[in-house]
């Protein structure tokens, strides 16, 4: 269990928060659809607490078991390529919604009926 450790630091927790950016940019997004400022404020404000809270207490666990499970199923070296396929697919899978974030914008990482309609 010691290598559970440095793998929270220094891999895990730093994709989390890479997530939870990509959550701060999406709602970002859904506030342009709010006129009023005091209640876009309170709308991302709300919804980053609760994202934060999701990312602390769900997510960054949910990959840590997900990494420790992988590593105890395995008796072999079979373990330790799961784990590390799993890192890395879930490093290119940030990868690739950022790379959609920011080239394309962030619609282009939502499901069409999430993305903003704006009436002219």
């Amino acid at each position: 269990m010691r290598t559970s450790r440095p793998l929270e630091r220094y891999y895990v927790l730093p994709c989390c928060l890479l997530l939870l950016n990509l959550c701060n940019e999406i709602i970002a997004y859904k506030a342009r659809l709010i006129d009023d400022g005091l209640l876009r404020t309170l709308f991302i404000m709300g919804f980053v607490l609760f994202g934060a809270s999701l990312v602390a207490f769900a997510i960054a666990p949910g990959l840590i078991w997900t990494v420790q499970s992988l590593r105890r199923t395995s008796r072999s070296n079979a373990g330790q390529v799961g784990e590390g396929f799993f890192l890395i697919g879930l490093g290119a899978v940030i990868f690739w919604l950022y790379y959609r974030n920011y080239l394309m914008g962030t619609e282009h990482i939502l499901p069409a009926m999430w993305r903003n309609e704006i009436l002219h």
